[in-house]
This record gives structure tokens, sequence and C-alpha cells, in this order.
């Protein structure tokens, strides 16, 4: 198994609770992947993936199991717009927001719960994999900690890495291959910044907290508060190519001073900014992404067949339902796992 997000932990459980030796091997010092939640002074926030939709029952089903606390997204109030130089102005209501759940411990507690469950020793962390060779009767797996042979191999990453990252011994089919390069890494040109506040003053005033911005960087920003309020928070988007190169500190005073500009003086004080620049993550999004790269062969059917017999995909892009969210990579993980188990036992029937 490669990659600990919450795919390859979804499949490294089934395969586990399935009877089969599975080793989980994890670039990271942590489990997560695009999960990624931060705690400082007892406030957490979501750097990485944040919200579930009601049409989402694994996710749920996931919390429910893991003691994981959901609560609703907040929505009242109104929204602001800021199209140019010439200033924000607020709109009526919120049309930013729809209903969604978050997690009370931030998404990530699902990652770190679930490898909480897996029985000692299936994990390994710092522990890229480097090479991937097929052969007739195993794939054989060079990481840093060493040589594994197996006889499947899930590949819970972004495909697009990992193809840049990995090696593939024979190559990969020329059509797998291109499908990967042009598949976009889900978050993967996004930055992220979560700015922390003592209270959330916007709803003093019937704000939502909620804003679409034309004039940046960050171009929508949304009510990030915890349950209750507590922690009280606001998240933004940006693009992340404006900010190459640019420090998380002078990202963070970017956000600052557009939160300043949206929502009044009050937010010239955050107690904390977060910044989490996904492009640049090493383990997440490729160094050199392909121009044609987009989102339209999310969940493509060559994602849904086993290369060579013995690769398998699941991550989020790889998914045919509810691609790009939690929801999609619990999907891909499954699914991974079943073609593995139907695989092996057709194998063991013959």
């Amino acid at each position: 198994m490669l990659g600990a997000g919450i795919a390859g932990l979804t499949a490294t459980r089934a395969l586990a609770g399935a009877g089969l030796s599975v080793r989980l091997h994890e670039a990271r010092d942590r489990v997560g992947g695009r999960l990624l939640s931060v705690t400082h002074d007892g406030c957490t926030v979501d750097l990485g993936a944040s919200w579930f939709w009601p049409n989402e029952p694994l996710v749920q089903k996931l919390a429910s199991e893991l003691g994981v606390s959901t609560f609703q997204q907040a929505l009242g109030g109104d929204a602001m717009f800021e199209a140019d130089h010439r200033g924000a102005h607020r709109m009526e209501g919120n049309p930013l927001d729809t209903v969604s759940g978050r997690f009370a411990q931030g998404a990530q507690a699902l990652a770190i719960r679930l490898a909480e469950r897996l029985p000692e020793g299936v994990l390994r962390l710092h522990d890229p994999v480097t090479r991937v060779h097929v052969n007739d009767g195993a794939v054989t797996v060079e990481a840093a900690s060493g040589v594994t042979t197996a006889r499947h191999v899930v590949v819970a990453i972004p495909p697009a890495l990992a193809v840049e990252a990995i090696t593939f011994s024979p190559e990969l089919p020329a059509e797998v291959r291109t499908l990967a390069e042009r598949t976009a890494v889900w978050m993967g040109d996004i930055v992220k910044a979560v700015a922390v506040f003592d209270k959330p003053y916007w709803r003093d005033v019937g704000l939502a907290g909620a804003a679409v911005s034309h004039r940046g960087p960050f171009r929508e920003v949304h009510d990030h508060s915890g349950p209750g309020g507590s922690p009280a928070a606001l998240l933004g988007f940006a693009a992340a190519a404006p900010f190459d190169g640019v420090s998380p500190e002078r990202i963070g005073a970017a956000f600052a001073d557009q939160l300043r500009r949206l929502f009044g003086a009050a937010s010239a004080t955050p107690r904390h900014i977060h910044v989490t620049d996904w492009s640049a993550e090493r383990y997440t999004s490729p160094r050199a992404v392909s121009p044609r790269a987009a989102t339209t062969s999310y969940g493509h059917p060559l994602y849904q067949r086993a290369t060579a017999g013995r690769i398998h995909w699941a991550s989020t892009e790889t998914s045919a339902q509810n691609a790009g969210h939690i929801e999609g990579a619990l999907w891909a993980g499954q699914q991974a796992a079943r073609a593995v188990l139907d695989a092996i036992g057709a194998t063991q029937a013959t």
C-alpha cells in the first residue's frame, strides 16, 4: 500500500481485516495526506479537506464509527463581494455556503483514528516508495525501509505524483501514464490560510464570514469557526501560482490585509494565521505539472481496472463517485480493497 491518506488507510484496514498481510508505506511523518489539521493554543483548524455533505454516507458512517464528532457549517448572515479596487459590498444572504458538515476535532482525526486501529507493524512512516516492479507472479516494492514482495499494490497517492516520483517497471502503458500525468491533483494548485480570532466578530454585525473576491489574492473566504463559534476562524482559498516563492509569513500578511478590506478593522488582530501551500507539498503535488492537467479525467475507467493485473489506483482523483471529496477517497479505498480481494480469490480458485 502506497500512501497513508484516508484512501490508503481505508484500503489497508479492509485488507488487513480480511486476514491479509499488508504493509502501508507513507512518505510523510504523519498520516492523513490532504487531511491536515493543526492545533495551536488549544485551537484546531483544518488546512486541508474540511467539509462533507448530506449525500455522502461513507464519511458520515466512518465518523460515527470512529467517534469523531461532527457539526454543521455555519450558514447564517450576509456574505461580502469584492469585484475590484472600488471596495467590497455586502450581499443579501450567503450564496457561498450550503448545508454541510465539519469535524469538531479536525478532519485529520479520521485518519489518525483509522491508523490507530491498524495491526501493529503495518504502518511505516518516513518511508517513501521509489520503485514498483511487476513480474508474472508478484510485485516488488522498493521503499526507504527496504524491499517488499507482494501479490498486489495499491497506489493511494495522486496519480500525477505517482508517475513522477515512482519508477514503474515494466513501464506503465502509455495510455495510463498519459492519463495520470493529465489528472489534476485535487487542491494541488491551492493555498489555504486560516486566521484564528478571539471571537467570531463578524457574526455580531450579521455577517456570515463568507466572501467572494475578484481582487484577491484570496478568491473565497468562509467561516471556519468550530462548534458554537469556538475557535473563531476565517478560512481563505487562493491560487498558488501568484504566491510562488513567497514565504508563509508574507502569505499570512496578505490574507490579514484582505480580511481587513472585507470585514473591517476587527480583522486587524488575528491570534494566529496558519498557511499551507499545497502546490509546494512534496508528497502531494508533482514538481512538473502538465499544462493539460484537468479534473475531467477524475474517475476515469482506466483507474477502475488493475494496471498490469496487480497495480490498483485509490485516491480521490481516481474515484468514480464524489471525486475531490473525502467521500471520494473513501470510495476509492474501498473499491481498491475489493478489487484486490477479488483478484486473490480468483487466483486461489484456479
